[in-house]
């Protein structure tokens, strides 16, 4: 089996590092525009929301900002959970646990 994902896409705010469990760790947000237009003429963009856990963590809150373009390489995780207001609702959630981060801005 092979779970691998890449995105190019944009940094969405400044990220912060934190710590969990005595390791760094760093959520944030990338914006990747979407290959093709829509009916307007205007290109859209999706909204992947990422985790990085030690170095790309410390690399990604030390050298990047928001609006900093990154490649992203890494595994694509999704959690299930009961709503919590309805009993018979599973929530998904999906997001991808970053193994290399790059910045691809000319320095």
């Amino acid at each position: 089996m092979l779970n691998t994902i890449a995105l190019i896409g944009r940094l969405t705010k400044d990220p912060e590092l934190k710590q969990a469990n005595g390791k760094d760790m760093c959520n944030f947000t990338i914006a990747v525009n979407r290959s093709f237009k829509n009916a307007q003429g205007e290109t859209d963009a999706d909204f992947i929301q990422c985790s990085a856990f030690g170095t790309p963590a410390t690399f990604l809150t030390s050298y990047l900002k928001k609006g900093s373009q990154v490649s992203v390489l890494g595994e694509l995780r999704t959690r299930t959970y009961p709503h919590p207001q309805h009993a018979d609702v599973t929530v998904f959630h999906s997001e991808v646990n970053v193994n290399k981060i790059d910045g691809l801005d000319p320095k």
